[in-house]
């Protein structure tokens, strides 16, 4: 069986995001598509002793652009987020773990598009941290026709999908009789029940970015997104 999830690419995204890749055999950037202004995609949750604030990716104000389309022409802000990152975590138990890829990402490297800034965050956290061996692909790889649902079909059968694992967002465009009719299984991916780490400044939060869960238990981030799944049931 070949599993396919299908996602736009987000900035530093929260664990959940990588717990959809790890349910897949290929995980597909959906990244031609139209760009969303206030969205996931250039931003994302960093905690402090204020609690959650963005962390925020300077693109501009053009709104009809694809994904892929969006650049960052001024790239201070590489260094502030750097700044923020490093002293709302610095003192984090596993920060020094992480530190030389980030200070690659941000000080050392020029990133043009935020598409290809997120693919390379994504992919290497998923590959090189958390230990997954999904395959990666972008959508403008794959040939597709149509549009929403029947684009997705398309480009799940290109890959000879048997099964398509959606976030519960796509609830509200996709019908599970298509997919059947294609000989596709639809699995609804779930994001609850998720175990609570040892977390700086409570109270506890699970809606920020995946750094934060990396630097609070390092190589044991795994089992906070999906191994914790597996455990035995308590008294057993």
């Amino acid at each position: 069986m070949t599993r396919v999830a299908i996602s736009q690419s987000n900035y530093l995204p929260w664990k959940g995001y990588f717990d959809l890749i790890h349910d897949a055999d290929v995980f597909v950037f959906y990244d031609d598509v139209q760009y969303t202004k206030n969205d996931w995609r250039n931003r994302n949750k960093v905690k402090g002793p204020r609690g959650a604030q963005w962390l925020t990716v300077p693109v501009g104000d053009k709104l009809h652009r694809l994904i892929c389309e969006v650049d960052m022409k001024d790239a201070r802000w590489q260094g502030k987020h750097w700044k923020t990152i490093s002293q709302l975590y610095g003192r984090a138990p596993y920060f020094k773990l992480f530190r030389a890829f980030l200070e690659h990402v941000y000080l050392e490297r020029r990133w043009a598009g935020l598409s290809e800034l997120n693919r390379h965050l994504i992919s290497t956290i998923a590959r090189d941290f958390l230990g997954m061996r999904t395959r990666f692909l972008l959508s403008s790889e794959l040939p597709r026709s149509g549009a929403k649902q029947e684009a997705v079909i398309s480009m799940l059968k290109t890959l000879e999908a048997d099964c398509y694992v959606s976030g519960p967002a796509g609830k509200a465009y996709l019908a599970p009789e298509r997919f059947e009719q294609e000989g596709i299984r639809l699995v609804w991916k779930d994001y609850s029940g998720y175990p609570e780490y040892p977390q700086a400044h409570p109270p506890f939060n699970h809606h920020v970015t995946i750094l934060d869960l990396l630097f609070h238990t390092g190589r044991d981030a795994p089992f906070f997104i999906w191994g914790w799944r597996s455990r035995p049931a308590s008294g057993a």
